[in-house]
């Protein structure tokens, strides 16, 4: 009975795991959106993103006005105050997001599928996405209070140390500003350029619509088209430049009145998609993005007490994004900790990962696998990502085979052609070591 009992529940663990990746389908709306829809029938819940090719990356000039845009749209819609919008939300236990970054911007929603419940809900979000007031009033009290932000960052290393990684790794891309922009340019923002930007980039061309819950393909493209069908059509945006590589290596440093020392070093990273993606991302959680485990936390942490924490990732966007490492530590070690990150890297790339610590770290990826879509709303975020950035459907599928058929000779070959330690820019925050 016992052994029975076992084989089953091998069984059926098998069975969910040949079932844990979703099964996605898409089409496009009659106005020319893409839709991604994963059937999730387990809750009574469904999680929606409208992703919009409209993130700073298209503030041109006019640096904040795409998070501006972003933050006025539930302010009022259709009518309804931003209070009004709230409480209908609320009323039906339904959640309201957005957010604005480098390259896109996202409304997103979460409500129960219950029939009277999803219907309001849906309701209001399609007003806040298509019918936006633009009060003034909202526009006055949000402009405000990012400027406040801007002036406090001027306080914050941290936030100086990142302003100046961007503003000088990427020049005059349009990566290059922070996407709440500078004082300068968000002082003279105005009521009717938000408007002209809404209307040049939140039309159903440039719209991808993400939909996870407990409904069938049909109940999912209704409500597709009832998000979307008072959107103009519009144009998709227009390719962004290509991202250009540090041809010298460059050092930044601000003086700050702190007792810590922030300091930022990398060089233009990778796009997704990216055919070095794999290599070079489990080659990264060994050097420095695996936390405490990592080379760059053994040599800077345990070996020499440098610093707390320190860390090294990719962040790819649609162009190269960064690559970035980072810590903080006493005025009077800073030299010392730069000097300790650059030879943990130089290293790294002339020999690369041992065979122990490759099998480590493709069973930490791989063995959280399960975590990272194991809710709706993680796995709407993957599927947002698959979509925007136009990746292959099979990308949750395949993830894990592609992590554990990396190999030592793919990491050094893929950071030794990429990565370039006597290019690279280094930005030192802090105050005079005494």
């Amino acid at each position: 009975m016992v052994a029975r009992q076992f084989i089953f529940i091998i069984v059926m663990m098998v069975s969910m795991a040949a079932h844990a990746v979703p099964d996605i389908q898409h089409w496009q709306t009659s106005n020319g959106s893409r839709v991604y829809f994963v059937s999730a029938p387990e809750l009574p819940m469904v999680d929606i993103s409208v992703v919009f090719d409209a993130g700073s990356a298209r503030d041109g000039q006019q640096t904040g006005i795409a998070l501006l845009t972003n933050a006025m749209l539930n302010e009022g819609a259709g009518s309804l105050t931003t209070d009004q919008i709230a409480a209908a939300f609320d009323d039906v236990g339904a959640r309201f997001s957005h957010s604005s970054e480098r390259d896109m911007a996202t409304l997103g929603l979460r409500t129960l599928t219950a029939d009277k419940a999803m219907a309001s809900a849906i309701a209001t979000y399609t007003k806040v996405l298509t019918q936006p007031d633009f009060p003034q009033a909202s526009f006055d009290r949000l402009r405000n209070q990012i400027l406040i932000g801007l002036r406090s960052e001027k306080q914050s290393p941290g936030a100086l140390a990142a302003r100046a990684y961007y503003k000088n790794l990427f020049g005059d891309h349009p990566y290059a500003s922070m996407p709440s922009g500078d004082e300068q340019s968000v002082m003279t923002i105005t009521l009717e350029q938000l408007k002209a930007f809404y209307q040049q980039y939140y039309v159903a061309k440039n719209a991808v619509v993400v939909i996870v819950g407990a409904l069938d393909k049909e109940q999912a493209e209704d409500i597709a088209e009832q998000l979307l069908v008072n959107l103009p059509t519009g144009d998709a945006a227009q390719p962004i430049t290509e991202v250009e590589a540090l041809t010298e290596s460059k050092i930044v440093t601000i003086v700050h009145p702190s007792t810590q020392t922030h300091i930022l070093m990398g060089q233009p990273g990778i796009s997704r998609g990216d055919k070095d993606y794999f290599a070079l991302y489990v080659g990264n959680h060994i050097l420095g993005g695996s936390g405490l485990v990592s080379r760059l936390s053994n040599e800077i942490r345990e070996k020499r007490g440098l610093s707390y924490s320190t860390y090294s990732y990719f962040r790819p966007m649609r162009q190269q994004g960064p690559y970035q490492f980072g810590l903080q530590t006493r005025n009077d070690q800073a030299k010392e900790a730069l000097q300790v990150m650059q030879a943990t890297l130089k290293d790294f790339i002339e020999h690369g990962p041992t065979d122990d610590e490759l099998t480590a770290a493709k069973q930490n990826i791989t063995g959280g696998f399960a975590l990272r879509v194991d809710s709706n709303s993680k796995i709407a975020g993957y599927l947002a990502m698959i979509s925007f950035y136009g990746l292959s459907l099979d990308y949750l599928d395949t993830f894990k085979a592609k992590v554990n058929a990396v190999t030592i000779k793919q990491i050094k070959d893929a950071y030794n052609r990429r990565i370039h330690p006597d290019k690279m820019l280094t930005v030192m925050v802090g105050g005079e070591a005494e």
